[in-house]
């Protein structure tokens, strides 16, 4: 079997992209009816602990995984290591599209793997480096970091307003007038407490 492993953000261009990379990838080299597991997880979740660990306990000898890069198996050296000898141990090749190389039990895969890693872990490492050094530099010319304290001067249900308060003079629960407006009720509840909309629409007309 043939399968193609896509961890993917909330990005939907980030999904076509890994699919269409694995797709080309698998044309070139004659590798059909591909089963698909598509994973939306933070790579810094242990691989195990992902739709990745059950994939490969299901994999056979025989059997070909494939990546869009080395960076969507994990995100450290080891890791990468592991599930590269996990998958040697059992006669499955691994395939990295990007780097157009197949992962077999040969030293020379087994050094590129090491390489691949590294060089994953190492990006990481210099973004999380570049991010503390831009943040201690805002820090450093005054600037105000994080979210602005006090609360939000415009907030999301802003917008929605005038259908709460109608919903309200109607005198439906906040449950009700949630779910109408399609917003979490706990959203609604503290929408309508904060600027006391209840007591608003109570208030004698004049």
């Amino acid at each position: 079997m043939n399968y193609a492993y896509l961890r993917i953000s909330t990005d939907s261009q980030d999904v076509d992209n890994q699919r269409h990379g694995i797709l080309e990838y698998a044309n070139r080299h004659n590798l059909t009816g591909l089963n698909f597991v598509e994973d939306t997880v933070s790579g810094k979740k242990k691989w195990k602990d992902r739709k990745l660990g059950e994939l490969v306990d299901t994999l056979v000898k025989g059997d070909v995984i494939i990546f869009a890069e080395i960076s969507r198996m994990a995100r450290s050296a080891l890791q990468v290591l592991e599930i590269l000898e996990i998958c040697i141990s059992r006669g499955i090749s691994v395939h990295i599209t990007k780097q157009n190389i197949v992962l077999d039990g040969s030293l020379q895969a087994k050094i590129m793997a090491t390489m691949l890693g590294l060089a994953a872990e190492i990006e990481r490492d210099f973004i999380s480096m570049r991010t503390t050094e831009a943040l201690a530099a805002r820090k450093a010319a005054g600037q105000t970091l994080g979210r602005p304290r006090g609360p939000a001067e415009k907030l999301k249900l802003d917008r929605l307003r005038p259908d709460i308060e109608k919903y309200l003079r109607k005198d439906l629960s906040v449950r009700s007038i949630a779910k109408l407006i399609d917003q979490p009720v706990t959203t609604v509840h503290d929408y309508v407490k904060r600027y006391k909309l209840k007591d608003k629409i109570l208030e004698p007309q004049l």
